[in-house]
Order: structure tokens, then C-alpha cells, then sequence
């Protein structure tokens, strides 16, 4: 009776995935909603009865119940890079040039051009037909475990199809994608949202991504996900080309995108690009330009890569998305610095999947450079189809109600004087209090790249501070023991605020640098944050420093200084970090004891492009070992590092016998350096 019971489920799994695969992948659904939702019941109901049967590619093990607290990290088979962007036919000539260059003389050269989906990157491993895990791109190197999340995406194969008949072949395999949402799907996700009273998304890729990264699966399940697969990858199979590769994720069951074009030649490319470029409008996703690709994975190998991309593929941009609106009103906001900048109040438009309401006119300056005014038409697009911007004022319709726009004579938020510094083109808020500069520090502190407090997002932020929470970003620490008031305001309750209290208790474990940098000091950014903590290791020895101290470091010019001076002869300020200080905050950096390895007390140079770590990273990772980097070789330099493109640097080293190591060598030096 089991055996049949099982054959039975077994059999209604294939049906379900077979109409998953033609209604999702294929768009070519065969039977209606309520035969589906009946035959997912049945097999629900089946599995109940026997959960000894369950599997986790069951079509029933989508939608998981427990909450991913953490994201492991993910390391990727091979690195995912991102691509060289070229923006003209003549950028797309030299590609080609290069490429011919690179591959020997009497081999034919084709492309494949592919449309660049706009959304956020993923890749899938698959072992014996089965999804085994899920990873953002991360930095390339390592992303993070999002299976969970993306098993909810039915476009998305729990198990391969066809798989068996491929005998030993594609059994573990890699394959990478773009994840993004519709341009309708996302309007009307939006629309929700505004009824619900929650905050916006800016633009389809950013609601694809924060859905990838949300902690409870059941929501992704109700977010409309979609993919494109583009990428195929094994170490243990022959893969001949490109094209190929993506009739192989088809027969595997994948969504590939249609709109894929084989090229003879770079003549060809050039008019498929067009072509592409021209089918923009009247897609149903957004795009943001064409990837062009050597089809022969063997001629891949050969032209390898370079840094962070590879020498056998180049984006190719699309013209950045125009739209006529008008200009209804220009208002100032003010920044956590206090610098009041105008915006543009717009007539709302579509454009780059995201209706336009705003743009940023940078400075009064601009604003007198264009001659834009209030009422005028305006051009406007999104610079790198993100950031929204005037491009010039249609100076023909201007009509007799336009109206010159005039700088602030008080801070628009609190009312306060404000001032221009001679040298800047700025104006600035002088009340350090003001309602706007405070949410706008606050803000800062609690970003990802300082002190990372998840859940404390700006609309909250404006909410405690109008409620009085929040006044001084210490204040956020403060906040466990008002736990009974917060839990009582409208849309927050028990579980989201024991989540965010939770979160600003995981923050304390920020490092010294990252808690510096959350400061908001001006000009301090997060470089120069992390070489004055490695320099001075604590605050206290920080706030004793002479700005002769402090200009001393490498990088660390008069303007940091200055500010930092300032900043620390603050009375409010001290204040504000002493009690950070009773918080329990890393206000020290901390280093490794009676530690000694081959980078302690050497000091090394960086020439070239290195794959796998930024020039910031690797200067890190020295600098924890106990090294120190400077930009100039001499004498006194123990090692040159020296990447791809290596210049000037590398010679100077040769000449002065300085040593030079390659970046495998880095490596291991490292990975030494850590099991001490």
C-alpha cells in the first residue's frame, strides 16, 4: 500500500512541476487556477497523512515557516564579476579589436548578445537535478545564502527537468540569473503599499533586492517574482558556447530570455544592440542596456579576465531614459550637516520603471546655470537610470507665470539663520538642533555602512524623533527601556520592536572604525575613519591629537583635521560620545596579542588591479596583520604587491630590488597569517 502511496505522490509532484513549468517558464498554462489549486491540495493532504515522504523539492516545501535570522555567506564556484560598460559603437569596435587581439589569428570569432535585465544577481546550485542553495552576488567572491527566500519563486526549479536522460551529466552545476519583478506587478505592489501607509519602493530592482534579503519567507512567497536565467556552469562538464548554454537551461527546465541574438560578427552586434534598444519601451521589465558575449566558452578561457570583470563580455548601455514633466515648485531640504539643498517638485511622470515626482537641482548654482524656474517645462532622466535629474529647461514653452527661483534667507525646517561659506556653494542651517540635521545624523549612524541597525530605516527615524524618542543618535541605545510605550504605537507592536531592539543591542559589536564613521564627523568617510582608528587605536587618543597629529597620516589631509578638531571641541559632542561610551560601543580598536607574522611591522605596496580584493580591502587585511601600506616604493619597502596592469610601481621596485609578490602569493600569506 506505501509503494503505491508514494507513486502516487510522486506522480502528482511531476503533474504540478510540469504545470509550474508551462505557466511560469513557458507562459502557456494548460489547465485553469482552480484544477491547479486542487491537484496542490491533494498532494498537501497526501503528505500530511505520510510526512515520512515529504522531499524538499515537494512543490508543498516552497513556502518555509521559520524566519532566517542570519545570511550565511556563500563563497561562489567561480567569481561572479560585474561588466566594463561601453556607451557608443566605437566603445564596442575596440571591445571587439581587443578580443581579436587576444584569440589566435585563424580562429572565427562570434558573439551572443543578451539583454541586461535590470534586478538583482543570483546564483543557484544544483546537485543531482536537486536546488541545494541560493546566493546573492555579494562582492563577487562571496554572497549570501538566500534558498530559503528563492524556493518561493516558482519560475525558480526546485528539481532539474530532463535530468535523468542526460545520464552522468550537469551533476553539480552552477547557474546564474537576474531576479527582478514586472513593471506592472511592481506599480500595483506599490499601490498596496500606500494603501497600507508603508514607504515606497524607488524602483523595481530595489523591491527585488530587499525582498531577497526579507527574514520571513511567506512575504517573498507574496512578492511577484520573476528570473531570467544567463548562465551555465560546471567544472566537471564540456561546455561549448554560450548559445548552447542557454538552450541547455532551457531543456533543464530554466526561464531563459527570448530576446537572445547569435552574431557572426561585430558588424552584427552593433545592429543588435540596436535592435534591442529599440524594443525598450514595449517590454514588460525594465532593462538598462545589452551584454555582449564571445560564444565560444574555449575562446573565454583563453581571454580570461581582468580585476573584477572579464576580457570575453562588455555591457553595452542603453541612452539613459528621458521624460517631459513640469516643474511645479523648487523647496530646500536640509542634510545632517546642516547643507540646504533644492529639489525640484515635479508633475508626476513615468519613467525607468518608477513615476518621478522629485529631482535634485544640486545647488542654487546649477539652478542660475540652467536657468531653470517654478512652471517651467523641464527634461528630465535618471542618471545611471537611478538617480532622477533636470536635464535642461524647454526654454520655448516658458511662460509668463514662470518664476525665479531664490535661495533660502532662513533654514526652511527650524527657521534659523543660516550662512554660505565663501569657498563653498552650499548654504547651511547654523541650529545644530534642527528637526531635519538631527533625523538626518541619526540616520547616518544607523546605516548599513556604519553602525547597521536593521529595521531603523528613515520612516521610523522621522517617527521618534516627532514623537521625542530620539534627539542625539546615543539616545537609539535608550530606547529597551521605553519597550512598553514603543510596542503601543500604531503599526509597530511587540515583534517589530523587539526585532529593532534586538538589532541595536547587535550593533555594539560595530568595530572602533565603523562606530567613528557613524559619528557623522565631516569629511570623515568611512577610508579615512578606518586609517585614523588603526593610527590612534581609541577615541580618547584621538580627541587628545593636535591637528599636526592628525595631518601627519597618510591620506589625511588639512580638511579632516580641521573638522576633526572641531567636532571634538564641542561640548555637546563629548557628551554625545561619552555616553556611547557607557553604552558599551567599540570605542578602541582591538588588536591581536603577542602575534607575529610575515606582515608585522613590514611595510607594503600595491600596484596594479587585484581580483579578489578592492585596493581598500587588501590594505585592510595588512593593516590587521600588523603591516602598513604607503603609495610610494622605496628603500624602506619590504614587499611590492603587484596585481594585472602593474605600472610605474612595479619598475621602480625591480630597480631598487625591492620584493615582488603576486596576489597567490598574498594569499597565502593571508590564510598563514590567520591560522597564527
Amino acid at each position: 500500500m506505501s509503494g503505491k502511496i508514494e507513486r502516487e505522490i510522486e506522480n502528482l509532484r511531476e503533474l504540478i512541476r510540469e504545470h509550474d513549468h508551462k505557466y511560469y517558464v513557458l507562459a502557456e498554462p494548460s489547465i485553469s487556477d482552480e484544477e491547479y489549486d486542487k491537484l496542490l491540495k491533494q498532494l498537501e493532504k497526501l503528505e500530511a497523512e505520510n510526512p515520512q515522504l515529504i522531499t524538499p523539492d515537494s512543490p508543498t516545501q516552497r513556502v518555509g515557516k521559520d524566519l532566517t535570522k542570519n545570511f550565511n555567506p556563500v563563497t561562489h564556484k567561480i567569481p561572479m564579476l560585474s561588466l566594463a560598460n561601453t556607451y557608443s559603437e566605437y566603445e564596442l569596435l575596440d571591445f571587439d579589436r581587443r578580443v581579436r587581439e587576444g584569440i589566435p589569428k585563424a580562429q572565427k570569432i562570434e558573439y551572443v548578445v543578451e539583454l541586461k535585465i535590470d534586478g538583482a544577481s543570483v546564483s543557484l546550485n544544483y546537485v543531482n537535478g536537486l536546488l541545494k542553495t541560493a546566493a546573492t552576488r555579494g562582492d563577487g567572491t562571496v554572497g549570501e545564502e538566500i534558498t530559503v527566500n528563492v524556493k518561493t519563486i516558482k519560475s525558480i526549479p526546485l528539481k532539474l527537468k530532463n535530468i535523468n536522460s542526460l545520464k552522468d551529466r550537469f551533476k553539480d552545476i552552477e547557474v546564474r540569473g537576474e531576479i527582478y519583478m514586472n513593471i506592472a506587478d511592481f506599480e500595483k505592489l506599490n499601490k498596496e503599499r500606500e494603501k497600507n501607509g508603508e514607504k515606497l519602493f524607488a524602483n523595481p530592482r530595489n523591491s527585488s533586492a530587499g525582498t531577497l534579503k526579507l527574514q520571513d519567507p511567506r512575504i517573498v512567497a507574496k512578492r511577484p517574482l520573476n528570473i531570467f536565467l544567463y548562465s551555465l556552469i560546471s567544472t566537471e562538464d564540456k561546455l561549448e558556447s554560450q548559445f548552447k548554454n542557454l538552450e541547455i537551461l532551457k531543456n533543464l527546465g530554466f526561464r531563459v530570455n527570448p530576446e537572445t541574438i547569435l552574431c557572426k560578427n561585430i558588424e552584427e552586434v552593433i545592429e543588435a544592440c540596436k535592435k534591442l534598444e529599440s524594443k525598450r519601451d514595449s517590454l514588460e521589465y525594465e532593462v538598462d542596456g545589452a551584454v555582449i558575449k564571445v560564444n565560444s566558452i574555449d575562446q573565454q578561457n583563453i581571454l580570461g579576465s581582468i580585476a573584477k570583470s572579464p576580457r570575453w563580455a562588455v555591457a553595452y548601455k542603453f541612452k539613459a531614459k528621458q521624460a517631459f514633466t513640469y516643474l511645479n515648485k523648487i523647496t530646500w531640504q536640509v542634510g545632517r550637516t546642516g547643507a540646504i539643498t533644492p529639489v525640484a517638485e515635479l508633475e508626476p511622470v513615468f519613467l525607468a520603471g518608477s513615476t518621478i515626482s522629485r529631482a535634485t537641482l544640486h545647488n542654487y548654482d546649477e539652478i542660475k546655470r540652467k536657468d531653470i524656474r517654478e512652471g517651467d517645462k523641464v527634461v528630465i532622466e535618471k542618471g545611471g537610470d537611478v538617480i532622477p535629474k533636470i536635464v535642461s529647461v524647454i526654454l520655448s514653452e516658458r511662460g509668463p507665470k514662470s518664476k525665479e527661483a531664490k535661495p533660502p534667507t532662513k533654514c526652511p525646517v527650524c527657521n534659523s539663520p543660516i550662512f554660505k561659506p565663501e569657498e563653498e556653494v552650499a548654504y547651511y542651517c547654523e541650529n545644530s538642533e534642527c528637526s531635519a540635521q538631527i533625523k538626518g545624523r541619526i540616520e547616518h549612524f544607523a546605516s548599513r555602512g556604519a553602525m547597521d541597525i536593521e529595521g531603523l530605516g528613515e520612516a521610523l527615524i522621522n517617527l521618534f524623533v516627532e514623537l521625542g524618542y530620539l534627539t542625539t543618535y546615543d539616545q537609539i541605545y535608550d530606547l529597551k527601556n521605553k519597550r512598553a510605550e514603543l510596542i503601543k504605537i500604531e503599526r509597530l507592536g511587540e515583534k517589530s520592536i523587539d526585532n529593532l531592539l534586538e538589532a541595536i543591542e547587535e550593533s555594539k559589536k560595530q568595530p572602533f572604525a565603523k562606530v567613528l564613521f557613524a559619528l557623522g564627523i565631516r569629511y570623515v568617510g568611512s577610508g579615512a575613519a578606518k586609517k585614523l582608528a588603526d593610527h590612534f587605536m581609541s577615541i580618547d587618543e584621538l580627541m587628545k591629537a593636535s591637528e599636526e597629529d592628525i595631518s601627519k597620516i597618510h591620506e589625511i589631509g588639512p580638511s579632516i583635521s580641521k573638522s576633526l578638531i572641531k567636532f571634538f571641541s564641542d561640548k555637546h559632542n563629548l557628551k554625545i560620545v561619552q555616553r556611547l561610551k557607557e553604552h558599551g560601543l567599540n570605542l578602541m580598536s582591538v588588536k591581536k596579542q603577542n602575534m607575529q607574522t610575515q606582515f608585522t611591522g613590514k611595510t607594503f605596496v600595491l600596484t596594479g588591479t587585484l581580483l579578489n580584493f578592492s585596493r581598500e580591502e587588501a590594505e585592510e587585511k595588512i593593516s590587521n596583520f600588523g603591516g602598513k601600506t604607503t603609495s610610494s616604493v622605496s628603500k624602506n619597502t619590504d614587499y611590492v604587491i603587484a596585481g594585472e596592469n602593474a605600472g610605474s610601481k612595479l619598475t621602480k621596485a625591480q630597480a631598487l630590488g625591492v620584493k615582488i609578490i603576486n596576489e597567490n602569493t598574498f594569499v597565502k600569506m593571508l590564510e598563514e597569517a590567520e591560522i597564527k
